[in-house]
């Protein structure tokens, strides 16, 4: 199969809920100014579009570009681990090979595997564009899936009874990684300027100060989180 790949804001995003998907990888790349994360994205397109799409069961490829020109985060949707396992053996050098060609230097941090817990919308049927991700990590402070999905499961309960929820949010998709010890919620906003708005209202975070709210940011175990803006860069899949 040859590689479909789109850089346009419509489409340059996977789709989060689509079928099929067993595992999702998600890792961060650190390239330390704007000029290279733009040529590393350059480098990323032209090293996937001049090689047929691997038939491993990687299911898609997307790339996001963080807010302050340092970073890259990599999103990929994969039928499960076997088939991550294989393509690391036998296309990833290959590619990753080139890129460092062009842009020498990149700190890969770390890949971590996740399960796609639950997904929301603002509102029903929403078609806004995302203009801007905003991706939370949450940590715990040891393994316990019960308890990862317990914490989503709030989350939800205290964005459904928040009187004044902003209106650039359009949806949340919350996946729990595959250690136990993590969440990690990839949201999609209007702009950067309307979460950060959301931000700046009364409460703590992006919600309102009700009880819900206050038992997600002090839930038991809970021992610190992250949230960092990043714009829809590209994103990759086998063509027709």
């Amino acid at each position: 199969m040859t590689v479909q790949l789109s850089t346009s804001p419509d489409l340059a995003r996977p789709d989060l809920t689509r079928p099929g998907v067993g595992i999702v990888k998600v890792s961060t790349w650190h390239v330390g100014t704007p000029e290279r994360q733009n040529a590393a994205v350059e480098a990323i397109a032209r090293a996937w579009r001049r090689r047929d799409w691997p038939q491993v069961g990687l299911l898609s490829y997307s790339v996001c570009t963080s807010d302050d020109g340092t970073a890259l985060l990599h999103y990929s949707q994969w039928t499960g681990e076997d088939a991550c396992q294989e393509f690391l053996r036998t296309f990833r050098s290959e590619r990753n090979d080139e890129i460092d060609a062009a842009v020498p230097g990149i700190e890969r941090l770390g890949l971590r595997t996740y399960e796609r817990c639950r997904s929301g919308e603002a509102t029903s049927g929403d078609t806004r564009i995302p203009g801007c991700v905003v991706i939370v990590e949450i940590d715990f402070d040891g393994a316990d899936p019960a308890r990862q999905r317990d914490w989503v499961d709030a989350v939800f309960a205290a964005l459904e009874s928040d009187p004044r929820p902003h209106p650039g949010g359009i949806a949340a998709h919350f996946h729990v990684s595959t250690d136990g010890t993590r969440v990690l919620n990839y949201a999609e906003w209007e702009s950067a300027e309307a979460h950060q708005e959301a931000l700046e209202a009364p409460g703590d975070g992006v919600g309102s100060r009700t009880e819900q709210w206050e038992r997600v940011q002090h839930y038991p175990g809970l021992t610190g989180s992250r949230v960092t803006r990043y714009t829809p860069a590209l994103s990759i899949s086998a063509g027709v």
